[in-house]
C-alpha cells in the first residue's frame, strides 16, 4: 500500500501545485481568449457576409436598371426603324406617283403631237387633192388612190 499511498501523495501534491500556480485560471483565460478570438472572427465573417449581400443587392439593382435601359433603347430603335420604313414606303409611293404622272404627261404630249401631225398631213393631202381637183387634172381613180394613200399614212402615224 505504500506505493498507492506514494502515488496518492504525489497526485495530491501535483494538484496542490497546479492550484498554487493558478493553472486552471490560466487554462480558463486561454480558453476565454480563444473563444473571444473566435467570436471576433465570427463577427467579422457576419459583417463580411452582410457587406457581400449589400453589394449583391446593389449589383442586382444596377443590372435591372441597365436591362431596363437596354430594353428602352431597343424599343426606341424598333420604333425609329418602323417610322423610317413607313417614311421610305411613302417616299417610294410618292416617287412612283410622280413618275406615272410624268409618263402620262409625255404620253399626252405624244398623242397631241401625233394628232397635230395627222391633221397637218390630212390638211396637206386635202390641199393637194383640192389643188389637183381644181386644176382639173384629177381623175376619179387618182382621187381615190390619193385618199386611200392619205388614210394609210394617217393610220401608220397613229400607230
Amino acid at each position: 500500500m505504500t506505493d498507492a499511498l506514494a502515488v496518492l501523495i504525489g497526485f495530491v501534491l501535483f494538484l496542490a501545485l497546479v492550484v498554487y500556480f493558478k493553472v486552471p485560471s490560466m487554462i480558463a483565460g486561454m480558453l476565454d481568449a480563444r473563444a473571444d478570438r473566435i467570436r471576433a472572427q465570427l463577427e467579422e465573417a457576419r459583417q463580411a457576409k452582410e457587406e457581400a449581400q449589400t453589394l449583391l443587392a446593389s449589383f442586382e439593382r444596377k443590372q435591372a436598371d441597365v436591362q431596363r435601359d437596354a430594353d428602352e433603347i431597343v424599343a426606341r430603335a424598333k420604333a425609329e426603324a418602323t417610322a423610317a420604313s413607313e417614311q421610305a414606303q411613302k417616299d417610294i409611293a410618292d416617287s412612283i406617283t410622280r413618275k406615272l404622272k410624268a409618263a402620262e404627261d409625255r404620253i399626252a404630249q405624244a398623242e397631241a403631237s401625233a394628232t397635230r401631225e395627222v391633221r397637218n398631213a390630212a390638211a396637206a393631202a386635202a390641199a393637194a387633192a383640192a389643188k389637183e381637183a381644181i386644176g382639173g387634172g384629177l381623175s376619179t381613180d387618182s382621187a381615190e388612190a390619193m385618199l386611200n394613200d392619205g388614210i394609210s399614212t394617217i393610220g401608220a402615224r397613229l400607230n
